[in-house]
């Protein structure tokens, strides 16, 4: 495993590691617990991701990643030392490293990311944008010069990349996910039922329920929380036609951004977009209806990508081979390869 080439999603939600020549080693939840009296590191991934709205006020839940970027650097740093440990015995011969990044990222925070695995002592890092990394991982060719939209629904960021000769011709990103549709829910149960519910309580019930248009039969799903009235615990019905009036704002959001990214794209790519139709990746791809929504508001045909949760991951991982190809020029790159590298 030594010298073994990563890559790298650094999720809102969750932090993915795939190893070259193995997979997907690493799928954890991006939170770090800490004690707020010495802080030290408690529990990084899945164990904190169990502690939240459950921990005393000795402990500190946090989620380091927040909007598709960097929030906590320190702990971010930490998260990545944690799962590089996991899959690297050597300290002498480090990997290199692949990392997806939003496609409508700054320079300052593509650096920010660059310096958090380079502090952990990786020996060379090249970014890739979110949605040509979902492009490679579907198993679509990018080296043409073919226009193809790609919108990645990720939980902290969602992006909308036109992927021609290995690169995007035209993006737009918006800070609406998966968060956001789980802060709608939690708004909308506060404001319809006066009853206060947590964050598992409404990611559950979007699990469920959750759907962007109307369903063929309604569905529901028993909300536990606490009254704001009494002040005493309580549960309430909530049907799927009352989940997608809740989910309907944050939805639209992301429609409206993918279609600022096709009015800026160019017109001999419009058509190819047009032919080929929008594909969909992400945890949120799978919210029931988005498709249907999606297609009705653009006009196009809407297909959600296979296995649209790691499509990003698995695309890093399908570049690795090219890292020695990638120029250290992020102004300009290199036409080779969809890769830039940084570090």
């Amino acid at each position: 495993m030594i010298g073994t080439d990563i890559a790298i999603d650094l999720g809102t939600a969750n932090f993915k590691m795939y190893l070259d020549g193995t997979g997907i080693v690493v799928n954890e939840p991006s939170v770090v617990a800490v004690d707020a009296y010495t802080d030290r590191i408690v529990a990084i991934g899945r164990e904190a991701h169990e502690m939240l709205g459950r921990t005393s006020d000795r402990i500190r839940v946090i989620k380091p990643m927040m909007g598709g970027v960097i929030s906590d650097f320190s702990l971010t740093d930490a998260m990545i030392r944690h799962y590089l440990k996991q899959v690297s015995t050597s300290r002498v011969f480090m990997p290199r490293v692949v990392v997806s990044i939003p496609g409508g990222s700054t320079e300052v925070q593509k650096r920010a990311v660059v310096d958090a695995v380079a502090a952990n002592g990786i020996r060379k890092i090249c970014l890739l944008e979110a949605p040509v990394a979902a492009a490679i991982g579907s198993g679509m060719d990018i080296t043409r010069p073919h226009g193809s939209l790609v919108v990645v629904i990720g939980e902290g960021v969602s992006d909308a990349g036109v992927i021609s000769l290995n690169g995007l011709s035209a993006s737009r990103s918006v800070p609406v996910g998966g968060a956001a549709f789980n802060e709608a829910i939690i708004k909308y149960v506060r404001k319809k039922f006066d009853l206060l519910i947590g964050e598992h309580t409404a990611e559950a019930a979007k699990r469920a329920i959750g759907c962007a248009y109307p369903m063929r039969k309604l569905k529901t799903f028993i909300l536990k929380g606490r009254d704001l009235q009494n002040g005493l615990p309580t549960a309430v019905e909530m049907n799927s036609d009352q989940m997608m009036e809740a989910l309907l704002e944050p939805a639209v959001k992301i429609i409206r951004m993918v279609q600022t990214a096709l009015e800026e794209t160019p017109p001999e790519l419009t058509a190819d977009v047009s032919h080929e139709g929008i594909l969909l990746a992400g945890g949120g791809a799978l919210l029931s209806g988005f498709d249907r929504l999606l297609s009705k508001k653009t006009k196009m045909r809407v297909r959600v990508l296979d296995d649209p949760q790691n499509c990003v991951i698995l695309g890093a991982g399908h570049t690795l081979h090219a890292i020695d190809k990638a120029k250290f020029d992020p102004k300009n790159g290199n036409r080779a390869t969809p890769l830039i590298a940084y570090y």
